[in-house]
């Protein structure tokens, strides 16, 4: 089945008016309120385990859509923040629902991949790399139970990114750095390391 078919069926499990939403915003994306697209996109995720596997093709094509047409990243701003709050409220949805929980996890993995947060063009830019080692230090170590070989994969782009003469910034250096470490002590902070990262970053 090819990529439109796929992203054709999708979109039909929203009704009417959904649907019409998330086709414009996927051909038209400065014609729609792309921060109300990520809700719809997210919410749905969250009921539905299956869709959250496939979501962050969907995202991604938004994105790209958005970066050709405006050069801008309404849509990728609105979804960060909106993954950001429910993983603020994630005690409250695991009590309420597992299923929610797990696909919640599920569509976070398939962001990570789809974005490519960790691609060298990425690592470049300073905003992207703190929005990656924000959200690694909130759901990386979650994220390494749920698939560790995916994790393994993504540090080594990290590592790479770090490793390799890219334009990184010295604070993207530094940031990278540091989460290869946080991972590397267990998804914990040392005292040392809190104590070096830290003085580093506030000066």
């Amino acid at each position: 089945m090819g990529e439109a078919s796929r992203d054709e069926y999708k979109i039909q499990s929203f009704d009417a008016e959904t649907q019409q939403l998330l086709k414009t915003a996927l051909k038209d994306p400065g014609a729609v309120d792309l921060e109300r697209v990520a809700n719809v996109i997210v919410d749905h995720s969250l009921q539905d385990c299956v869709f959250s596997k496939e979501a962050g093709r969907m995202c991604y094509a938004i994105i790209q859509a958005e970066t050709k047409q405006a050069g801008q990243s309404v849509f990728r701003r609105g979804l960060l923040n909106r993954l950001q709050k429910e993983y603020d409220s994630r005690e409250q949805l695991r009590a309420c629902s597992l299923q929610g929980w797990v696909c919640y996890v599920t569509f976070i993995c398939n962001i990570f991949d789809y974005l490519r947060l960790a691609q060298p063009e990425s690592l470049s830019r300073e905003e992207e790399v703190d929005c990656l080692v924000l959200q690694l230090h909130r759901v990386g170590e979650q994220l390494e139970k749920m698939n560790g070989q995916r994790m393994d994969e993504l540090f080594i782009l990290i590592r790479d990114g770090f490793l390799l003469p890219i334009a990184l910034s010295s604070l993207a250096r530094l940031l990278l750095l540091e989460i290869i470490e946080f991972r590397a002590a267990g998804w914990k902070t040392t005292p040392a390391a809190h104590k070096y990262y830290y003085s580093e970053l506030s000066d």
